[in-house]
Formats: structure tokens, C-alpha cells, sequence
């Protein structure tokens, strides 16, 4: 379900991400950069929360833990370093929000790095919905696409252990691997009868950001495969170089994109819409109600009047939302293909001296005309369906559909 963060430049200490679709974990470069540190914001925070901490009677809980301690028969498992932080997940999970969430310091460990290099694994991201492990996206060309697996569908067993038992972040480990290992998975897909069982070898998944490929009448496909901290400099070197052809036509693929940083998909905007246009909305929470705080296009537009096509589908969710929103309510081009995912929260994060973490929903994003796709996704202004047959040949509809709408604006 992602991942967007506004850039450090912002604050050294505040970072937005929106989750794009925890975690893009699944053999994939996520996409995440800095913390926000809770453990020295000075003593008016900290008395702060122990005013809130004051208004919550915990004698339950002491009375939980002593007779925990002193009771359970066996004493070598009674480690209380795992009993604190079991009891703080149970405390985060009773959100009921799969979006925020604690993670000890070996799960932020092994989060982080995957952060930061190569993952192996079969390239695919999840999310939780109504407490099944669903495929929000597939990454193109790896081995979860190679193998047909298809947003929405549910992971109900993994190596025989059902799913359902599992938390994301559980389901995340078990799938990643070595590569060259294999591991099974039994799919529920709508409108399938039985369960369909696959088995995937697991590869090194590499991903670039941005790739970009020349048509026929002087049209330019880009297709944006997630939003990092390389995007923007991809993005960029390849509307340079596309400037120079003068493009009579532009396609912007965000079809399985899950997401990324949020100042990305607002700087890319910049290029595509004019100065100072609103380019999202954040619903915070304040002291009194929620407060609006809207983003806005930055820089120097560089393609204002080239034609425009947005390709998006359910894999399609967060920032490529955001930057299809934004495209659709200011009527700068057309956005083709099917209903996109609906990830319309925004996280923060925070990292603690232990190197543990939390990421904790703090907002809404809205698009510029105060839209809430959450859970709805943008509808797009064309709808074009992949039909099986066209699956079956490998023919790309919805791509030929785009390049036929910007011939014939021509």
C-alpha cells in the first residue's frame, strides 16, 4: 500500500509519507528517506505526554504484566523486552489502521535495508484489507507479473500457513527470499471458483524509476514505475531530452505504480502545470477539528501545451493518485484506463534510540478540488479495459488507445 514523504528540505524533523501500500517490501527498492525523532524534541513534549499518559488508568495493565511475570510457568519466556514491545503493537494494531504501524528494531532493521538497495523477492506490493493480504500491485516484469498475479488478488495460504494469521509485515518475510528459492502461494481472485495455486522463484528486483520510449507522430511514452529519490532527476533528464524533439504528444504510465515520496509527485507536477497551481491538499488533525493545508506547484513548467494522457489502473495508488488527480481537476489532460487503488492517508514516521519505529496516519490528502479518493480511487476520465484476450496476446490497449486519443487531438 506506499510510501511519500515531503523531501527533508521541508523540516529535519517532520517528514510526510504516505504509505503506498505497506510495504513495498516484497523483493522492491522502497521508497522511504529520513525519520522523525520523537527522543529530543525538549521537555514541553515530553510534558505533554505525560499529561496525556496521566489521563489513562494502566493499573490493569501493571496488574497484566506482574502476574505475567511472576506466574507463567515458564520463566525463560518471560523476556520483558519483547513483552514491551508486543504490548506496544497490540496498542498500535487496536487502531485497526494498516497503515500505522510499530516495528521493533530488527523489523525496522531489516525494513530500512530494504530500503536501500536491492531486495530479492518476487516484486510485488500488499496491503491489508478487511484483514486479508491482498496484491495491490505486481512490479512490472518481475516474477509475481510473470507468475499472473493481479491486483486485488488475496494470498490466502503462504507454504501452507494461512495468511489470515499473519500480519502484513509477517506475510512481507515469509514471502521474501533468497534468490533462486521458490515459494508457494495459494490466490483467491474474484470471480474464480477455486483457488488458484502458483509457484514463484524468487529474483533480484531491480526497478528504474523512469523509462522512456519514442513513438510513431512524435509522441513520448514515459512510463513512471514509482516515486523515489531518483524519480525526479529520471523524470527530468527525460523531458529534457524529450523538449528537444518537440513532442507532439505525452503518455504518462502509472499503471501498478504504488506510490512513493510526496514531494516527487508534486515536483513532477511542476513540470506539467502552471506555477503555483494547487497540486494537493492535506487534511491534518489540530488541537480543535482538521485544518487544510494545500501543496503547490513549484519550478518551471516545461510542458504546459503538450498533450497529455495519464494511464492508470487498481494498481495505480497514493502519489500516482495524487499526480492523477491533480492532472484531472485541472484539466490539463486526460486520465485513461481503469479505477485506481484509493490510498488517500498520509503517514509519519519516527525512529527511537532502541531503532525501533512507528509510522502513525496524521492526515488525509485530498485532490486540489477537495476530492477524497480514499478507498474510492480516481475514476478515470476514459475507461479502457484489458479484456483477457488481450492479456492472453499481450496487447496493450490501453497504451494504443492513448497514442489513437493524442493522434487524433492532433
Amino acid at each position: 500500500m506506499s510510501t511519500i514523504y515531503q523531501y527533508p528540505k521541508r523540516s529535519r524533523f517532520f517528514s510526510y509519507f504516505l504509505v503506498a501500500l505497506l510495504f513495498f517490501a516484497l523483493g522492491w527498492q522502497g521508497n522511504e528517506r529520513g525519520y522523525l525523532n520523537f527522543a529530543n524534541n525538549g521537555a514541553d513534549e515530553n510534558e505533554d505526554q505525560i499529561s496525556v499518559a496521566d489521563d489513562v488508568d494502566l493499573s490493569l495493565f501493571w496488574t497484566v504484566w506482574n502476574s505475567v511475570a511472576e506466574k507463567y510457568i515458564d520463566e525463560n519466556a518471560v523476556e520483558k523486552e519483547k513483552m514491551v514491545y508486543g504490548a506496544i503493537k497490540g496498542m498500535v494494531n487496536a487502531l485497526d489502521d494498516p497503515y500505522t504501524v510499530f516495528m521493533d528494531p530488527e523489523e525496522s532493521r531489516e525494513f530500512s535495508d530494504s530500503l536501500e538497495g536491492t531486495l530479492e523477492g518476487i516484486g510485488a506490493e500488499l496491503s491489508v484489507e478487511d484483514k486479508n493480504i491482498v496484491i495491490v500491485s505486481p512490479i512490472k516484469d518481475s516474477p509475481a507479473e510473470r507468475a499472473g498475479l493481479l491486483p486485488g488478488d488475496i494470498i490466502y495460504k503462504i507454504n501452507d500457513e494461512l495468511a489470515g494469521d499473519m500480519t502484513l509485515f509477517e506475510a512481507i518475510g515469509k514471502i521474501r527470499g533468497q534468490k533462486g528459492t521458490t515459494v508457494n502461494l495459494t490466490i483467491i481472485r474474484e470471480n474464480v471458483d477455486r483457488p488458484i495455486e502458483v509457484s514463484i522463484v524468487r529474483e533480484s528486483i531491480e526497478l528504474e524509476s523512469v523509462t522512456v520510449e519514442e513513438l510513431d507522430n512524435g509522441i513520448t511514452y514515459l512510463s513512471v514505475n514509482q516515486f523515489n529519490e531518483k524519480t525526479l532527476d529520471e523524470f527530468n533528464k527525460a523531458i529534457s531530452a524529450m523538449i528537444l524533439k518537440e513532442p507532439k504528444g505525452l503518455i504518462i504510465d502509472l499503471r501498478y505504480n504504488g506510490g512513493g515520496y510526496l514531494d516527487a509527485a508534486v515536483d513532477m507536477l511542476s513540470f506539467l502545470l502552471p506555477s503555483n497551481t494547487e497540486a494537493v491538499k492535506l487534511r491534518e488533525r489540530q488541537a480543535v477539528g482538521t485544518k487544510d493545508k494545500t501543496l503547490y506547484t513549484n519550478g518551471n513548467p516545461k510542458l504546459l501545451n503538450v498533450p497529455l494522457v495519464v494511464l492508470v489502473n487498481e494498481g495505480s495508488a497514493s502519489a500516482s493518485e495524487i499526480l492523477a488527480g491533480a492532472i484531472q481537476d485541472n484539466k490539463r489532460g486526460g486520465v485513461m484506463g481503469t479505477q485506481s487503488f484509493g490510498k488517500g492517508t498520509v503517514q509519519e514516521v519516527a525512529s527511537f534510540e532502541d531503532g525501533s519505529s512507528i509510522r502513525i496516519t496524521i492526515a488525509k490528502w485530498l485532490t486540489p478540488n477537495g476530492r477524497d479518493i480514499n478507498k474510492i480511487g480516481i475514476t478515470p476520465d476514459m475507461i479502457v479495459e484489458l479484456t483477457d484476450d488481450d492479456i492472453a496476446k499481450k496487447y496493450d490497449r490501453q497504451k494504443e488507445e492513448a497514442i489513437k486519443y493524442l493522434t487524433n487531438l492532433k
